[in-house]
């Protein structure tokens, strides 16, 4: 390939991924899948813009990966880990195990060798890493429970990546020959070439490493920062492959060992623009190489794998979040979630192919199940986030309710951040409070802090009834849908208009929807004007102004903000129109020449 044809190819790729993916994330679909589909029309069984041989691109855009894996390991500290130990080994190695003998009994029952059936239960084991951390961090799912345990299994998954590539080679024929061969050492060679790479990796990321990136740090040069980052991940994963083992894997390790450095999130910054692109590379390279040619031959046969690995693992996922988790909830989040092939799989299908255990036709049938797997993701994830978790909180709400009749004279709809410290400060103050929540896991937590929360919707009145509504003197609506909180004050005002009602909202435009609705201004609530105004009041004292400047500065700015929120009502129209805009740009100029001139006053 010449250089013309090489830029033509990135050209594409970028192409590709520039057109695709805003205009799947603006219809819904996420940005993954419309990587996967840009994948599919630049593909060879498509418009054929980037030929047929994309194996080479494929191995490139897997470093994206093994970078995801660096950052993801970055995040965890070895405290986490140790907090992570029960759903780790639980739960990722009882995944592991169950998903591996159920695939093996049901593919000998098939007629296939228990050589064959063994690879395939072991190989199935992995999900995609990249595709579900992508969509945990993009919905905002990996805070969640069910979040950590889904991050938990699919360490583990990655961590058993290790020993199935060292087994694979014992299920083939002449094991010992080709293990030999593949590598270059025989086992006991490899194994302390292993373990020597692992322990460099974790004393050097350690002792070697730090004062490394304390010089170039010192030197004040940021291009020369991102070049040693690229080094450490790069050097790690040409260690890792040296010896046959996953280069992803020993990135995170790097990473987890240099979670507490200094350097954290110089290193999270620098290799973060990397790793994106290269991941979009990575998901467009799956679209590229689905080959649709043998779908079309096998139609029936890689259909009824695709939903056959779905279904099992889904069964075996769902078996364990019901045995292991509170929430109905999160067991089908974890299953779905989880329910297809990973990134790990065409590596250890590639192998096993080396090592005679598949053969070719069968190896290209298995890549193009995973492909299909993995595309059908994100489709699955929006059936739940769009259909199956408002079901399951529906239902849930009308089955498992637990409130019970209270008379205080506060009632607090939501317990989040906000509804913590509201519920604190009066409990201090000897005013006890009943307070719902519409979240199982945050209900279940706070319990455990010895705070009296019902689970409950607060947009039910019945609910809002038995948990003492008509008795209250106070409700404070603390929820995090601002348009909600607004929807529950509203038909709270209507049944109950003598309760006085204090509303949390996020922003202005959500306090102009509350006056809509027929509040008084002084009982909303912008949850983070107060907080910004005091670090904007600390900031401008720390760059030379005194106490009564900065206090002073802070009262102007709280009052003609409240002035002009009044005033630019009038221009909202439930959207920012051209005349909101212009007001809003007069009223900073405004808001600068008064305070400019109570500072040449002062």
């Amino acid at each position: 390939m010449n250089n013309s044809q090489v830029f033509f190819q990135a050209f594409i790729y970028l192409l590709a991924a520039v057109v695709a993916v805003p205009l799947a994330k603006r219809i819904g679909l996420g940005s993954v899948l419309g990587y996967l589909i840009a994948g599919i029309i630049i593909g060879p069984f498509a418009l054929s813009l980037v030929g047929s041989n994309t194996e080479n691109i494929m191995h490139f855009a897997e470093f994206g990966v093994v970078m995801m894996l660096f950052l993801v390991g970055l995040e965890l500290r070895p405290s986490m880990l140790w907090e992570l130990r029960k759903s780790l080994l639980l739960t990722g190695g009882l995944q592991v195990v169950l998903t591996t003998v159920v695939i093996t009994i049901i593919a000998k029952l098939c007629g296939l060798s228990f050589a064959v059936s063994l690879a395939l239960g072991m190989i199935f084991t992995s999900s995609s890493t990249a595709i579900v951390l992508q969509m945990l961090h993009e919905k905002g799912w990996i805070k969640l429970n069910a979040g950590n345990t889904i991050f938990a299994i699919l360490l583990f998954q990655d961590i058993a990546v290790i020993p199935i590539l060292a087994f694979l080679p014992l299920l083939g024929e002449h094991s010992t020959a080709i293990n030999n061969s593949s590598s270059g050492f025989d086992r006991w060679e490899q194994t302390l070439l292993v373990v020597a790479i692992l322990v460099f990796i974790v004393g050097g990321s350690k002792y070697l490493l730090r004062p490394i990136f304390r010089f170039i740090a010192n030197s004040n040069l940021n291009e020369a920062f991102t070049a040693l980052a690229l080094l450490l991940v790069i050097g790690i994963s040409l260690a890792m492959n040296y010896v046959g083992l996953s280069p992803a894997m020993g990135a995170f390790l790097a990473g987890v060992v240099l979670a507490e450095s200094e350097y954290r999130h110089e290193l999270e910054a620098d290799i973060e623009p990397f790793k994106g692109l290269l991941l979009g590379l990575f998901f467009i390279s799956v679209g590229t190489n689905i080959d649709f040619i043998i779908i079309s031959e096998h139609l029936w046969l890689i259909g009824g794998l695709v939903i056959a690995l779905i279904i099992i693992k889904f069964l075996v996922l769902f078996v364990l979040g019901k045995s292991l988790c509170n929430a109905r909830k999160d067991s089908w989040l974890i299953a779905l979630t989880l329910a297809q092939g990973g990134e790990f799989c065409f590596v250890l299908i590639s192998y096993a192919s080396q090592n005679q255990i598949f053969t070719t036709e069968l190896a290209r049938e298995l890549v193009a199940v995973v492909a299909l797997s993995m595309l059908l993701t994100p489709v699955i994830m929006m059936f739940y986030e769009k259909i199956l978790a408002p079901a399951l909180s529906n239902s849930k709400q009308q089955l498992y309710s637990d409130v019970v009749n209270q008379d205080n004279q506060v009632l607090i709809a939501g317990f989040g951040r906000f509804g913590q410290i509201v519920s604190r400060y009066l409990l201090a103050n000897g005013i006890k409070s009943t307070i719902l929540d519409i979240d199982a896991n945050q209900v279940d937590t706070v319990r455990k802090f010895g705070h009296k929360v019902f689970y409950g919707d607060a947009a039910r009145m019945d609910l809002l009834e038995i948990a003492g509504l008509a008795k209250a003197k106070l409700l404070v609506i603390a929820i995090d849908d601002s348009s909600k909180a607004i929807k529950i004050g509203a038909m709270v005002k209507h049944s109950y208009p003598q309760l006085k009602i204090l509303l949390r909202v996020r922003n202005r435009t959500d306090v102009y929807e509350a006056l809509n609705a027929g509040f008084e201004r002084e009982d909303i609530y912008r949850e983070t004007f107060e907080s910004a105004l005091l670090v904007a009041t600390q900031s401008y004292q720390f760059l030379g102004a005194n106490l009564k400047q900065a206090s002073d500065a802070a009262e102007i700015f709280r009052a003609l903000d409240e002035e002009q929120l009044q005033k630019m009502r009038a221009y909202y129209t439930g959207k920012m129109n051209d005349d909101y805009i212009t007001q809003a740009k007069l009223n900073s100029e405004q808001l600068e020449k008064i305070l400019d001139a109570d500072k040449q006053n002062s």
